[in-house]
């Protein structure tokens, strides 16, 4: 079985309008939150930026919570602005959804395959996994990974999903030789 990796290269630009140049991208750059206190209530929001004015805005993260909701943890993350808090908050599925923007994940992740040696017996089964939640067609996967055309892939992959929709777990196929 040859093991595949689906790995983030870098955070994903947003599909967020921008209000002063209606440019369809932003960026969060090096990853910033902002965290105001208001009493015993906190908001932290993410800061992100347009890739064509450079016009900074901010994504809800947390409105009015109580300062004690929260994980020390995440809090100290938020504060110190940590990479790991930043792509945590942006990968998550809730605040796309509360802050109306998607992930536009072109040119931010690569596939971190061993080539399969030609002495292998055929079929050769591959186990593709995800590192992060990287939506990609699996058949543009596999004829990336194998330098097959996509019509060679629909040909001789056999696979438990479907080759044609985009997914982010993990698939295992097989590869047959004709």
């Amino acid at each position: 079985m040859l093991p595949w990796f689906v790995r983030r290269t870098r955070l994903p630009l947003l599909s967020l309008r921008c209000v002063d140049c209606r440019s369809a991208s932003a960026t969060t750059g090096e990853g910033r939150f902002r965290v105001n206190a208001n009493g015993k209530l906190l908001d932290v929001w993410l800061l992100v930026r347009c890739v064509s004015c450079d016009r900074t805005s901010k994504l809800t993260v947390h409105e009015r919570a109580p300062v004690r909701s929260f994980d020390p943890a995440a809090l100290d993350g938020y504060h110190a602005n940590d990479p790991a808090s930043v792509a945590a908050t942006l990968l998550d599925p809730l605040l796309a959804r509360r802050n109306r923007f998607t992930l536009d994940w072109r040119g931010a992740w690569r596939l971190d395959a061993p080539p399969a040696r030609p002495d292998e017996a055929w079929p050769v089964q591959v186990d593709v996994v995800f590192e992060d939640p990287v939506p990609v067609r699996p058949d543009r996967l596999i004829a990336q990974g194998l330098g097959f055309s996509r019509n060679e892939v629909l040909r001789r992959i056999k696979c438990d999903i479907s080759l044609r929709r985009p997914t982010i777990a993990g698939f295992t196929f097989v590869v047959t030789d004709s």
